[in-house]
Formats: structure tokens, C-alpha cells, sequence
């Protein structure tokens, strides 16, 4: 493939890659029949929309993309199981993991419950004490007090667990890769089941939860009764979906616009708190919750009270979601300086055994459990190479893995596992988790590395950065922003567009802030525009556009919008430059 603009290696070190002449051609075609701006045709035709439904496709319908619930196996059963509940009163225990998707889901079935004049017992697991999903004690002492138990983000592989749970009900609602064989739960709703389509394999925990309760709905119609507003609630079903990184394609997508919307209207005390702590004065967008919102309710789960972010979710007192974010709030600051400590140990590991390897892997004693994922996803955007962070403690460790396109990370897990490698181990494509004996550490690592290594991972090269075109700073206006935002929300599967602004003299270059970069640049003819380059000030990249002595750039990033003092205008986020 060639390099777009010539770009073989840019100021990051990366090769620039362009839509190639289908995607230029389809794109044409597109602006051509519907009279849409060039650029975000260009768009649509990458993400693979064909001209016909590039429309449609700006305005993404629930009712037209929602799959029927019954579609996935177990289904009527966990619903039906679910409303006898309900209708007899029985005693509901919610089992969740301590993650957003996990806090998510719990809160959807505790709000829906509420709602319906009921309560549930809310249980999450401690990460450190009790490790990811059912275990045998919690299962036991909670079906000897309930009649129903619900999994969620959790239990495909809890079969030792499940069975502990005598004399309750289980029902497991989650979407991480299933075994052969199933637990013995009454129903196992997961689109990951190995005897499933696939077809919904995309959906996080909270959207399995969601469909649960849209045919829970649909049952408790038939008996001539209504439930709650179940699109009020898409907004903790967005919210999951994205700190997921579930792709946002089919019903995902629509979930988070819908979820979106919602949010806006802060009715949801939680999100409201948690948006206020956050300190965002505009509506939330997926990035918010991504990377602003989405952390903070982990940050309970990582290295505080596991059950925080899930009951922040779920409470309808303001005062207590109040002080719930900001418990969050100071955990995730705290979280911050850990991390920093681990990916600095890991990154120097890793460096020493070579970061063109297969696999990037490092593991070190007493590393945090809570953040050893988030380790992970550092390391493999570093490299573009698969990468586990595993956080040693006393003949076992724990750790935590991240992926890239193309390469099955969970199953090679569950293999490993299935192989005796590891005690145990599961997830989905782009993330696993696993828990390693201490002395089958480098034999487990060894054979890992073989097996992502017959997937391509050591034959990726430094990660490319991928535009849709050129633009031109005239053209790059509030009004093209938002049409283009139509085509979002972005994210995983679905990236956001990147674009080129060719041949630019930047005006002026200055230091904001702690280390970023605030330019202004123009072609002479078309306008000037802003860009802003977060964390770039002593990088070769900001070096070097701060020294330009008046030399030409090409400049690659995103287009925004900038609210300042009551204005709105365009914006790059600039990502990465070239000599012109």
C-alpha cells in the first residue's frame, strides 16, 4: 500500500494511509447523488455505508435496527424466569462485575426493579480478594437468602460457581466468550455462547441486560401489564458500550445516540454528579464517556470499593450521587499516579525483551490488579503488538491483556488455559483477562506469543495512521463538524475520521498549559484554522513545529468544535506532521 502524500514516516514515525481509489470513487458518487459535503461522504463510504443508505444511515432508527430478543438462545426463559420473580415477589440478587459494563447492567435491572416497586441485593466482587466473576462462597451464601440470582458481565465460565448456588435460580445475562460446555444455570443468555450466530456478538453485558428487559416487557404485556420506559434508560446501555469498547456498529451505534440524547436531559443522578465532578460543561459525547465519565466509574472498581461505580448508576438520591462522584473522583486521581508507576516498571521490562515481538508482556511484583488492563492497552498502542501486564502476588499472578485488529486475544486465552498454562483465563477478541502460577509464567507467555504470532500480531509494523482525505482550512467550518458528527458516534469499529490539511505555514506555535502545543495555520488562500496538539510539547513532533522557521507542513488530526467564552469554532486536534 502505498504512502499517502508520500508519507512513509512522519514526525510520530508513523506511514500515512489513504482511502485508496474505491473509497475516493465510491465517495464521489455518494456527494454526487446526494448532495452531501464531499468530506463526509468520504466518510460513509469508509465505514462502508453504499450511497443508497448513506441517509438512513445519518439518522440510525432503534425500532429499525433492535434485533428481536428472542433471537438469542435461553432468552424467553431468563425473561420469563425474571417476571415470575417479579410478579411473586421473590427475592432477587444481582451478581455484577466491577466494571463500567458490569456497574451498568446492575443498575439497569436495579432501576427497572424500582420502578416496579422493588428492591434487589446489589453484589460485586472485590478484584484483589475475590477476582472477576461467581465464586463459590458469594453463590452459596447468596442462594441461601435469594430465589433468583442474575449474573451479569459475568458467569459463562463459572461452572464450579453456578453449581455452588443450591436451592436458588441463576440466571447469567453476559457477552464474554463461552466455553464447550455451559454452567449449570437455568438460562445463559450470551451472544458469545459457542452454539450462537454471532450475529449480536458485538453487544456489551448492559445491552444483552437491555434486550432481556425489552422482552421481560414484552411478556409482561401478554399477561396484560406494563413496565417501565426502557428507553429512558439507554443511556447506562451508551455509557457501557462505549467504556466497553464494544464496536460501534449496527444497534450499538444506535444505542449511543439514543443513550446521547438522553444523557443531555440529566435526569440520571449519577451521570449528572459524575458529569459535574468531571467538570463538562457541555452534553456529553461517546468520548466523554470513554475517556472522561467511563474511568471514573471504574476507578471503584481498580482500587476502591468495588460497588461504587454500580450503586452510583443506580441511585435516584442526588445527594448521595453527589458524594458518590466525588469518592470516584479522588480514586481515579489516585488510580492515575498508580498506573504511572507500573507503566514505567512495564514499559522498561518490555523494552528489554524487544517491542517488535509477537506478544509485549511484563510482569512485576505486587503491580496492581486494578490497573494492569489499562497498563496493557498502553503498551499495545505503543507497540500495535497484542500486550499482557500481569501483577504478581505470591505463587500466582494476575494480569490482564489488550489486543489488536485482527488478532483473537480471548482465544488464545482460553486455550492456554484449556492447555493447563494457566489456572484461568477468558474474554472476548480485544481483551482478556487470565490468573498464571508463578512458575508456569514464561512457559505460558512463550506459547501465547506462538500462538497470536500464527494470527499475523509479529507482522504488524509501527501502527499506520489512517486518513480520509485532504482538507482545506476554509473548508473545515462548525457546520461541516456537526454534518460530519451525524455520521458518529465514533469510536471502536467505527473510528473517526482523520483528515490532511497539505502544504500548510503555521503562523504562530505556542506552549499551553503543562505540555501542549496551541498553532494556527493557513494555505494563504483559504483561511486561517486553530489546532491544538494535547501532550505534544516536547515530543519531536511539537519540537519541531515550534522551530519550523517558517518551513511548510502537512498536519493530520481530527476537526472539532472549540466552545470558548460563549464562541464555537472549528478546531484540529492535531495527531501528526510531515515536512511538506
Amino acid at each position: 500500500m502505498d504512502a499517502y502524500l508520500g508519507i512513509a514516516h512522519s514526525l510520530t514515525g508513523r506511514r500515512w494511509i489513504g482511502p485508496g481509489a474505491e473509497i475516493e470513487r465510491r465517495a464521489e458518487a455518494m456527494a454526487q447523488s446526494t448532495g452531501l459535503p464531499r468530506p463526509l461522504c468520504q466518510t460513509l463510504a469508509r465505514l462502508g455505508v453504499p450511497e443508497t443508505e448513506a441517509e438512513p444511515y445519518l439518522e440510525p432508527s432503534l425500532r429499525d435496527l433492535l434485533p428481536d430478543p428472542r433471537s438469542l438462545r435461553d432468552m424467553e426463559t431468563a425473561a420469563g424466569r425474571f417476571i415470575a420473580a417479579v410478579r411473586g415477589h421473590e427475592r432477587i440478587a444481582i451478581f455484577a462485575d466491577y466494571d463500567v459494563d458490569g456497574g451498568s447492567s446492575a443498575a439497569l435491572l436495579i432501576d427497572w426493579l424500582r420502578q416496579m416497586g422493588l428492591a434487589a441485593t446489589l453484589y460485586i466482587p472485590d478484584r484483589i480478594d475475590e477476582g472477576y466473576g461467581p465464586n463459590e462462597p458469594a453463590m452459596a451464601e447468596l442462594a441461601a437468602a435469594h430465589d433468583l440470582i442474575i449474573c451479569v458481565d459475568c458467569g459463562t465460565l463459572s461452572h464450579d460457581a453456578i453449581a455452588a448456588a443450591r436451592g436458588a435460580d441463576v440466571v447469567i445475562l453476559d457477552h464474554h466468550l463461552g466455553g464447550e460446555t455451559l454452567p449449570p444455570a437455568l438460562a445463559v443468555v450470551n451472544p458469545n455462547r459457542q452454539d450462537e450466530t454471532g450475529d449480536l456478538a458485538h453487544l456489551c453485558a448492559a445491552a444483552v441486560v437491555f434486550l432481556m428487559l425489552v422482552e421481560a416487557g414484552r411478556q409482561l404485556r401478554a399477561l396484560g401489564e406494563t413496565g417501565p420506559d426502557l428507553l429512558a434508560m439507554l443511556d447506562l446501555v451508551a455509557l457501557a458500550t462505549v467504556a466497553d469498547v464494544a464496536p460501534l456498529k449496527g444497534v450499538n451505534r444506535a444505542f449511543v445516540r439514543q443513550g446521547l440524547r438522553i444523557m443531555a436531559h440529566r435526569d440520571r443522578p449519577g451521570l449528572v454528579a459524575l458529569s459535574d465532578v468531571a467538570r463538562l460543561d457541555t452534553a456529553p459525547s461517546a468520548y466523554h464517556l470513554g475517556f472522561v465519565m467511563g474511568p471514573r466509574v471504574n476507578a471503584g472498581g481498580r482500587i476502591g470499593k468495588a460497588d461504587l461505580g454500580a450503586r452510583l448508576l443506580a441511585t435516584r438520591d442526588i445527594s448521595e450521587a453527589r458524594s458518590l462522584a466525588e469518592r470516584l473522583d479522588q480514586l481515579n486521581s489516585e488510580r492515575r499516579d498508580i498506573e504511572a508507576g507500573v507503566r514505567a516498571a512495564a514499559l522498561a521490562q518490555a523494552e528489554a525483551r524487544g517491542l517488535d515481538a509477537p506478544l509485549v508482556w511484563a510482569a512485576g511484583e505486587g503491580w496492581h490488579p486494578g490497573v494492569v488492563g489499562i497498563v496493557a492497552s498502553r503498551l499495545k498502542e505503543l507497540t500495535n503488538r497484542p500486550a499482557i501486564v500481569i501483577g504478581m502476588d505470591g505463587d500466582e499472578g494476575k494480569g490482564s491483556g489488550r489486543s489488536i485488529s485482527g488478532v483473537d486475544l480471548g482465544a488464545s486465552i482460553q486455550r492456554l488455559a484449556a492447555e493447563g498454562l494457566l489456572i484461568k483465563g477468558g474474554g472476548h477478541r480485544m481483551a482478556a483477562g487470565l490468573t498464571v502460577a508463578r512458575d508456569r509464567l514464561e512457559a505460558a507467555m512463550e506459547r501465547l506469543s506462538e500462538l497470536l504470532d500464527r494470527q499475523g500480531s509479529g507482522a504488524a509494523g509501527p501502527a499506520d495512521l489512517r486518513l480520509d482525505g485532504v482538507l482545506m482550512p476554509g473548508a473545515a467550518t462548525v457546520e461541516l463538524v456537526e454534518r460530519i458528527e451525524a455520521a458518529g458516534p465514533f469510536g471502536a469499529g467505527a473510528p473517526g475520521p482523520r483528515y490532511v490539511f497539505p502544504d500548510m505555514q503555521i503562523g504562530f506555535a505556542k506552549r499551553v498549559g503543562d505540555a501542549h502545543l496551541k498553532l494556527r495555520f493557513g494555505d494563504g488562500l483559504s483561511g486561517q484554522l486553530d489546532a491544538i496538539a494535547f501532550g505534544a510539547f516536547d515530543s519531536p513532533l511539537g519540537q519541531a513545529l515550534m522551530s519550523h522557521g517558517g518551513a511548510r507542513f502537512h498536519l493530520a488530526g481530527r476537526i472539532g468544535i472549540n466552545e470558548w467564552g460563549g464562541r464555537r469554532s472549528a478546531q484540529l486536534q492535531l495527531e501528526d506532521a510531515a515536512p511538506a
